[in-house]
């Protein structure tokens, strides 16, 4: 699995989206540009100690990103999405993709998505943080995985 982090806003959510990438072993890919400094003194106070466990790629901008991305499905997480996470079948090589905590993402991102997910919400909440919507849906991946549901679709 990847995690792509679609033009962050905070600092601190890219931080902590990082850590759990890190647990996940699933490298993340930040696409710029950032609503805050994108550097590594920067990355090193918001991930702690976890910059150095984690494989953190930057791209300037969406399409350097489209460019150079991991191979597979590209799934983004959508408070619009009719598909709800626990119903899809992670594979490997799959790429996670959150949206801006201001913003969400947009028609160009929804549009190269092969796969838009919602994580439900029977609480009737609006939305998720956005590091709390990547743990959940890495968890389910790896979840998925432990339990040898992965395939190749």
């Amino acid at each position: 699995m990847n995690l792509a982090c679609y033009q962050p806003d905070i600092a601190q959510n890219l931080g902590a989206m990082i850590r759990i990438a890190a647990c996940f072993a699933a490298p993340v890919h930040v696409i710029g540009p950032c609503g805050f400094p994108f550097s590594d003194k920067a990355l090193r106070r918001v991930a702690m100690d976890y910059t150095e466990r984690a494989e953190v790629a930057h791209y300037v901008d969406w399409d350097g990103f489209l460019n150079a991305r991991p191979l597979g499905r590209l799934l983004l997480l959508t408070t619009d999405a009719t598909t709800p996470l626990w119903q899809h079948r992670f594979s490997p090589g799959d790429t996670l993709i959150t949206g801006r905590e201001s913003a969400g993402a947009p028609p160009e991102v929804h549009a190269a998505a092969d796969v838009r997910l919602r994580i439900p919400m029977p609480g009737g909440g609006r939305s998720l943080n956005v590091a709390v919507a990547a743990g959940i849906a890495l968890a389910e991946a790896a979840r998925q995985a432990a339990n040898g549901a992965l395939n190749d679709a």
